[in-house]
C-alpha cells in the first residue's frame, strides 16, 4: 500500500500524519466501499462520516466537498497500483524488462477484476459521460496509465520511437480499461479468465515489441 494518501486541503499538515493519516485512509476506504456499492448517488460526506464514527465537520477537514473525495478516492486508487508496480520491480531486480512487464499486466487484471476496484471505475467511467467533474478525473487516470505503461515498454524494441512508444501505450490502456465493460470473476469463472488473461498478455505483448 501507498506510504501517503492524497488529501484535499493541501495547506493542513495534519491530514496527512499521525492521527490524520489513520483517519485519511478510513474515510477513503469508507467513501471507495460506498461508491462501489451504491454508486455516486449513494456516496455523501454524512454517510462517509456515520461510516467511520466522525462528525461531518471533521470529514470536511481532511475532504471539503463530495467531488474532493471522490477525486482523493480515484488518486488513492491510482496511487495502490503503482505502489503495487514498485513492488513488481523491486522484487524482479534479476528478471528481464518483459518479464516485469508481464507480470504487471497480470496485477493489473487481478486488481480491475477485485469487486470493489470494478465498481468504483464503472461508476466514474459512467459519470464521465454527464459529469464535467468526472471526465476530468477520468483523463487524469488513464494519462497516469498511459504513462506507466510508456515507461514500462519503452526500449523493449529499440526501433520504436518514443512517439509510436506512446500511441501503443494508449492502445494497451485501452485494452486493459475494456475489460472493465466486462464482469470477471476470476473465481467463479476461473477458466474462462485465465484465457482472456492469456489473450491479452498475447496482445500487449505484440504492441510493445513487433515493430
Amino acid at each position: 500500500m501507498p506510504t501517503t494518501l492524497p488529501s484535499a486541503n493541501k495547506t493542513k499538515p495534519s491530514a496527512t500524519t499521525g492521527k490524520g493519516l489513520g483517519r485519511v485512509a478510513d474515510i477513503l476506504h469508507a467513501a471507495r466501499s460506498i461508491l462501489a456499492a451504491e454508486g455516486y448517488a449513494g456516496l455523501s460526506m454524512r454517510r462517509v462520516a456515520n461510516e467511520v464514527g466522525m462528525s461531518l465537520s471533521n470529514v470536511q477537514h481532511y475532504y471539503g466537498s463530495k467531488d474532493a473525495l471522490l477525486e482523493a478516492v480515484l488518486l488513492y486508487t491510482m496511487d495502490v497500483f503503482q505502489a503495487n508496480i514498485d513492488g513488481i520491480s523491486a522484487a524482479m531486480t534479476s528478471a528481464s524488462r518483459m518479464e516485469r512487464f508481464l507480470s504487471t499486466t497480470d496485477m493489473f487484471l487481478d486488481e480491475i477484476t477485485d469487486p470493489v476496484t470494478h465498481a468504483t471505475f464503472f461508476e466514474i467511467w459512467a459519470l464521465a459521460s454527464r459529469n464535467a467533474f468526472a471526465s476530468a478525473l477520468m483523463d487524469k487516470m488513464l494519462a497516469r496509465e498511459r504513462k506507466t505503461i510508456y515507461h514500462l515498454i519503452r526500449g523493449l524494441n529499440p526501433d520504436i520511437s518514443d512517439e509510436e512508444t506512446m500511441q501503443r501505450a494508449i492502445l494497451m490502456v485501452a485494452q486493459v480499461e475494456g475489460l472493465m465493460l466486462f464482469r470477471l470473476d476470476k473465481h467463479a469463472r476461473r477458466g474462462e479468465f485465465m484465457a482472456v488473461r492469456a489473450s491479452l498478455r498475447k496482445v500487449l505483448v505484440a504492441l510493445a515489441t513487433m515493430p
